[in-house]
């Protein structure tokens, strides 16, 4: 059966003849509804999903990229000295925005969570720590080879070990939050197909009664087509409302938001959602256009 031109007029239309072919309740709409509504409820946070943890990969790597560390590894008589000459180098190196060593005071709270806030730093071999922003045109290697030369104690790390795996494992995220979401609509597909089976079915009498009179497959299948594509219309157009209200309720974390409570929409990314609703319909009308189709051939 296809779908042409005219069907699609009379799917906007209706036809109050053809629509009492299927019945306007019973199980079978509550189902589409139900399952329309549930699945597009889902989506809804597997689109925030994806779009926060696109967003997250984004600031882990922006951050981290425009940041690094620097370990003075020295014995303490040597370490203030080493520590004004790494600050030297650093302060002649293309891509270095700036760079200031840690005071005792920030080092110790920064191990504080570990060791407790009375760590003794000037009886303990602790490195002293030089933050470093950089900018475009940072060179870590080569840096490396200038401290190796004129600062012995001195250990870069441009956190791109640590920056790797945390943008990859977001991406993976953001994957299978539109894995998710397409696994969905696949879903609905399945249930809105096995609903609108049962109709048919059920119906198998008023079909044959129809073709007796004159009525073709055309026609018969457009009643079960437009009922059941503005089934999943009105169910997922509910739970999207259903779900942007979740999603709107959940907490942002404040400035830096992390992916539990980051997950949400910014922007025009609230526009997103509204494609669900027309999607589902989409897919119902693709569903039950080929249930309709081999179910009409069975019942011949």
């Amino acid at each position: 059966m296809r779908l042409d031109v005219t069907m699609l007029r009379a799917l906007l239309s209706g036809d109050r003849h053809a629509d009492r072919v299927v019945p306007p309740s019973g199980f079978t709409a509550q189902l589409t509804l139900f399952a329309a509504g549930a699945m597009a409820f889902l989506a809804v946070f597997a689109l925030a999903l994806s779009l926060a943890s696109g967003r997250l990969a984004a600031r882990w790597g922006d951050e981290l990229a425009q940041t690094a560390t620097l370990r003075i590894v020295a014995p303490a008589d040597q370490r203030a000295e080493q520590t004004d000459a790494a600050l030297n180098v650093l302060t002649t190196t293309p891509g270095v925005e700036t760079a200031r060593a840690l005071s005792d005071a920030e080092q110790a709270a920064l191990l504080a969570p570990w060791f407790g806030t009375e760590l003794p730093l000037d009886t303990l071999p602790v490195p002293r720590l030089i933050e470093i922003e950089t900018s475009a045109g940072f060179d870590p290697t080569g840096l490396r080879l200038r401290l190796a030369a004129e600062v012995p104690g001195a250990v870069l790390d441009d956190h791109g070990r640590w920056r790797a795996p945390l943008v990859a494992a977001a991406q993976r995220l953001r994957a299978l939050g539109w894995i998710a979401a397409a696994l969905i609509m696949a879903a609905v597909a399945a249930m809105v197909t096995l609903a609108a089976n049962a109709a048919l079915a059920a119906n198998a009498q008023v079909i044959a009664v129809l073709r007796l009179v004159g009525a073709t497959d055309s026609y018969i299948a457009q009643a079960f087509v437009r009922r059941f594509t503005l089934r999943a219309l009105i169910g997922s157009a509910a739970g999207v409302v259903g779900g942007l209200i979740a999603v709107w309720l959940m907490p942002t974390g404040g400035e830096t938001p992390g992916l539990l409570t980051g997950i949400g929409f910014r922007g025009a990314g609230w526009l997103v959602p509204l494609c669900v609703p027309l999607i589902s319909a989409a897919v119902a009308l693709a569903a039950t256009t080929v249930a309709a189709s081999r179910a009409l051939r069975t019942l011949t």
